[in-house]
């Protein structure tokens, strides 16, 4: 299967290696991302550079931020015109914030780490399932959302992000109810520790020198890299995922068990 296909937080990381993974499986993909820093976090996000890097024959790009819904609307407008509608869309924008018990976090990264991570895949759904359920019957839509093995253990010093997460997974749960009968579907892909920049965020929230002090922790004992989190993804979004639907799957070296 391959078909449309829509991705949020593409500029770098799982995002930017799901757009690469889905172009090359034969999808015609808009590549999403805000493209520039968010004031409320302290550390830099994806940049023009980095989302127009994707560009190519088969991927377009756009800038839009994620917890701006009107933005995204038009982004999903804008490709239902050209496209006639949407076969995927994958929500993998997220932040991270914390490194200090939830009364204690600053109220502006608290914000941040719920809009984005929360409301920002709401408002994918919101956007983007419409767009896949233009598709005529027959549909073999996608509604894939990144959550995270934070969405299913706590962990210290980061409680509104895991509980993002877990909101997320939630989400699909109940978007799985209401597109029963539809053909098209809506799951959770829940990572574990990954090389990409949250990561390393994560390390110095935590003090740790880098984000291989996170290896240790997965029975795998390394990190996974996005491009086997994308993998699974793309995966996911053609034929073989058809019988997945409300599923939180975790891709996450074992972190979970």
């Amino acid at each position: 299967m391959s078909g449309v296909a829509l991705v949020t937080g593409a500029a770098r990381g799982i995002g930017a290696a799901t757009v690469r993974a889905l172009a090359a499986d034969g999808w015609e993909v808009i590549a999403v991302d805000r493209a520039a820093d968010d004031p409320r976090l302290p550390y830099a996000m994806g940049s023009r550079a980095e989302l127009e890097a994707l560009a190519g024959e088969r991927v377009t790009t756009a800038v839009a931020d994620v917890t701006d819904r009107t933005a995204l609307a038009g982004v999903v407008a804008q490709a239902q015109e050209r496209h006639g509608g949407l076969d995927a869309v994958i929500a993998a924008a997220g932040v991270v914030a914390g490194g200090v018990p939830l009364w204690e976090m600053d109220e502006d990264a608290l914000d941040a780490v719920i809009d984005v991570n929360l409301l920002g895949v709401i408002a994918a759904a919101r956007a983007g399932i419409p767009a896949l359920l233009h598709r005529p019957k027959p549909r073999a839509g996608r509604f894939i959302a990144i959550s995270s093995v934070a969405a299913l253990r706590g962990l210290p010093m980061l409680a509104a992000y895991c509980a993002a997460k877990a909101g997320v997974s939630g989400l699909v749960r109940g978007l799985a109810a209401d597109l029963r009968g539809t053909g098209v579907t809506a799951n959770a892909i829940c990572p574990g520790s990954t090389r990409t920049p949250i990561l390393e965020e994560s390390a110095r929230l935590y003090g740790l020198p880098s984000s291989a002090a996170f290896a240790d922790q997965q029975p795998i004992e390394r990190l996974i890299e996005p491009e086997e989190v994308a993998s699974f993804i793309a995966w996911l979004a053609g034929p073989g995922g058809a019988a997945f639907t409300g599923a939180e799957i975790p891709v996450d070296g074992g972190l979970s068990v």
